[in-house]
Parts: structure tokens; sequence; C-alpha cells
């Protein structure tokens, strides 16, 4: 045997190619077809309020790291996926400048103010857009119907705000005739940018598993818990027709796929990864069902950030070699342990 084959290293023994820029810009190719399904349904006003969206978002990055005399970090284009996915949770009828201040709260105090990329405990994207719906509760439910001529910059007239969103007509007691699974399902419906078609979401969604940057755990529980719920206890129509109507309505896909797998506030063990999307599952779907808001998957998400380092604490695999909860006996001289 020739000893030159054999080399020994200390652990890790394979090191990964991919750092923290590739995957946000896998991210972002895969967000481009819920942003693209966005444009298509509403027009280009979706696409000013994403460039507005990631445009402040890195220029507050850049501005707090300047102030601070923090390294910049533009370079991993973190603030370009948080903005990104902030601009795909608001209204396209909110006024333009809504994003840039939501684009502000995530960076600053929601990620820079925890110390950066990977120390924040919540969703930068999440608690913004969570902050613009406490702030400005009105224009954040400001629905338009698909294809209505929109201003580019300027404010929308009340007038041209007159569509329901699909859960609220369900919650007040409406029926699931009207828009038909078809639409839930390609995003001829009203709703924020990015969360009306399913189809763009779901090829994002099957992308992101592809090259592996995030694991189907959080989002099969998400969504499961959320289907047997609605399956279960459906609160208008068959239980199957509520079922789909609960999974293809509001923004539990990109909420599922996109924000809950957020590695920084999410759990790293496989069975945290369980406990932690079901229990997103069903904070969403009691917030639907008892809440005031109509949308409970920004709320569920938020609330799991908060208990993300208990999960990991309680799920956290056992070292090789160590029993857990294991005390070792004393001496027969009665010494210490």
């Amino acid at each position: 045997m020739d000893r030159k084959l054999l080399k020994v290293n200390s652990p890790p023994h394979i090191r990964g190619e991919v750092g923290t820029r590739g995957i946000m810009l896998d991210v972002l190719i895969a967000l481009v077809p819920a942003a693209g399904g966005g444009v298509f349904t509403f027009g280009p006003r979706a696409l000013v309020h994403i460039a507005i969206s990631v445009v402040s978002c890195v220029f507050f990055e850049w501005l707090y790291c300047r102030i601070a005399k923090r390294p910049n970090p533009i370079g991993d284009c973190s603030a370009a996926v948080t903005g990104f996915l902030l601009a795909l949770t608001v209204p396209v009828a909110a006024p333009v400048w809504m994003t840039a201040v939501g684009g502000a709260f995530a960076i600053i105090i929601v990620k820079q103010l925890y110390g950066g990329l990977g120390k924040n405990v919540f969703n930068p994207a999440v608690a913004a857009y969570v902050f613009l719906l406490l702030s400005w509760s009105s224009n954040m439910t400001a629905w338009t119907p698909p294809r209505a001529a929109l201003p580019w910059f300027t404010n929308v007239t009340a007038d041209t705000v007159t569509a329901i969103h699909p859960l609220a007509a369900v919650n007040s007691g409406g029926n699931l005739v009207s828009p038909d699974m078809w639409g839930l399902f390609i995003g001829q419906i009203c709703g924020s940018i990015g969360e009306t078609s399913a189809l763009a979401l779901l090829i994002g969604a099957a992308y992101l598993i592809f090259r592996r940057v995030i694991s189907p755990r959080i989002p099969a529980a998400f969504a499961g818990t959320v289907a047997i719920a609605a399956l279960l206890f459906p609160k208008g129509g068959e239980g199957w027709d509520f079922m789909t109507y609960s999974l293809l309505s509001g923004g539990l896909l990109i909420g599922a796929f996109f924000m809950a797998t957020d590695p920084a506030t999410s759990p790293v063990s496989p069975t945290g990864q369980w406990v932690y999307g079901a229990g997103c599952g069903l904070i969403t779907v009691f917030i639907r069902y008892f809440g005031v808001h109509t949308e409970g998957v920004a709320f569920a998400i938020l609330t799991m950030n908060a208990f993300t380092w208990m999960i990991d604490k309680g799920f956290r695999p056992r070292r090789f070699g160590v029993q857990p909860f294991f005390r070792r006996k004393r001496s027969d001289n009665g010494g210490g342990s």
C-alpha cells in the first residue's frame, strides 16, 4: 500500500464552495418568477415598488455601516434579498414611499442593530411588513383587481381600490365561487405583489430545493398543518375546496418557502425544523380563524422566530459518545463526582 495516498486532516473534511453571496443570488433568482407574475398581474407599478425597496435596503445598509464604521456587507446581496421580499409583500396600490420606509426599518432596526447578517432574531422582511401593516393598515390592505390601470409613482385614487382580498371574503361569510381555483393558481386575484401566483412561487421554490438552498421540511410542515386544519374545519364550501383555497390564497406559499426558511431565524436540526414549520402553520390557522387581521402568516413566522433558540436547544443532536442527562457516579470513598 502506498502511504502517500493516505492523507488525514482535522475536520471538517469537505469545504463547500458556495458562500453567502451565492446563496443570496440563488434566492434572488428564485424570486424572479413571483416578481414577474406580480408585474404581469398588476402592471409596471409593481416593478417600481420592487426597485425602490431593493435600492432603499442596499442604501440604508451602506449608510448604517458607514456611520457605525463597520465593514460594508453590500456585496453579499442579503440586503437586496430583504428588499425584494419586502416589496413582494406590499399591495401594489400602497404609496411607493412606504417600501422605502419599510426597507429602513428592516435593515436598521431588525438587522443591523442586532449585529448584522446571521445575528438577527427576526426575519427583517417579515418584521418590516408587520411594521407597515400596523402603522398604515389602510394602505397595506388596499387591494386592486388584476390589470387595473395604476399610475407608476403617484398615489392611487380611492375609486381604484375596489377589490376584496380572497381571505377577507371567506372570513366575512363569503363563498369560494369567485375566483375559481385556476385563477388562484396562476395569480388572477387581488393580493400583495408577490403572493398571488402560486405557480410562480412553486417554480421558485423548486429551484431553491433543487439547489439545496432550503430544506423542504419547514415548508412541508407549514403548509401541511394549514392543509389538515382547513380540511377538517372548513369555513366555507367543501373541505377540499377550502383547503385548496387556504393554500393558494394569501401569503402562505411565499411565507413557507421564502421567509420561514431563513437560515438565520429558523432551527438547524431536522426535527426542530418540523416542529418550527408545524408551529407556524398552527398559529397561521388560529389567526385566520379568530384574529382581527385577515392574514396570519407574517405574525406566525415572527412568533416562531422568537422560539427558534428554544427549539434548537430542545432538539439539538446528541454528541457522539455523550449520553444526555448522564451523571457520573460518586467514588466509593465519598469524594466528589
